[in-house]
């Protein structure tokens, strides 16, 4: 730009320093987002024998995949099932989000999703899951476990806990009636479901209802149990409810009908219990 005098003067633009700047900014913006991405990634570790078989294309051979979703789905399964030295550890899953952190070097034993195989019968398998998984975690974590299973012929059961306080009812409910089990189940699913259906509007969510979604599309005969407890905590009348679920599965899963007082002190903790009905 020239002056009246004849000077050449450099020609400056506010706007061109900020569309930099905002480039700048949004590089930056998409790298940490890239960096949470990754980060937030579910990430699944098996033992050397199951990881060999999966590289080479094979599926994990299972006609029965029981989901345990919280601590008193999954200590019941601790206390009647898993007792026995009939299984094995095979894998676990790896989950960061807000509240839940992957340590590095994490062994299954640490992990809040952990995956055991029946010995006498390699095609019965488990998963303990007492980790949160976040919202945009579920469709991934879903995704991941069943790509690793046979579809063919597979059978889902899914235990669930959740609290009375978020079930709806139109009648009251009396203490003598808590907890309770309701069912939902897809239309593969063949079977008769152990307790009444889960009664509108009542829903289903997390865990349990992206596995139902999943198997619905899949056509997987799945049934997931919800058990509505007023008792915060590992609870062993919680536990005991979801005894006749597993009755269905019959020969595939052996329950322990009278677990040792040692065994139930290891996973209940019996005193100071609480009703969360009116926290």
């Amino acid at each position: 730009m020239a002056t009246f005098f004849g000077e050449v003067l450099s020609v400056y633009s506010r706007a061109v320093e900020e569309d930099e700047e905002e480039l700048e900014e949004n590089e930056e913006d998409e790298q940490i987002r890239r960096e949470l991405e990754e980060k937030r990634e579910v990430h699944l570790q098996w033992i050397p024998e199951v990881s060999e078989s999966l590289r080479s294309g094979n599926k994990l051979q299972c006609s029965d995949f029981v989901l345990a979703v919280g601590h008193n789905a999954a200590r019941f399964l601790s206390v009647c099932v898993l007792t026995s030295a009939n299984w094995d550890t095979v894998g676990h899953a790896s989950v960061w989000n807000e509240r839940s952190r992957v340590v590095t070097g994490q062994t299954s034993d640490e992990s809040g999703c952990v995956f055991y195989r029946q010995k006498d019968n390699p095609s019965v398998l488990i998963c303990q899951l007492t980790c949160y998984i976040a919202e945009d975690q579920l469709f991934q974590w879903t995704e991941k476990v069943f790509d690793c299973l046979q579809h063919r012929e597979l059978n889902v059961t899914v235990l669930s806990d959740s609290s009375v306080a978020d079930y709806k009812a139109a009648d009251y409910l009396s203490n003598n009636s808590i907890p309770f089990l309701r069912s939902l189940h897809t239309s593969a699913f063949r079977g008769q479901p152990v307790c009444q259906s889960l009664e509108q509007p009542n829903i289903l969510t997390g865990i349990p209802a992206a596995v139902l979604n999943h198997c619905q599309v899949h056509r997987i005969a799945t049934v997931v149990y919800q058990c509505y407890s007023d008792v915060i905590g590992p609870d062993s009348v919680t536990m005991e409810t979801y005894k006749p679920a597993l009755t269905k599965l019959g020969k595939s899963i052996r329950l322990d009908p009278s677990p040792s007082t040692d065994v139930l002190r290891k996973f209940v903790r019996s005193t100071d219990i609480q009703s969360n009905l009116y926290i």
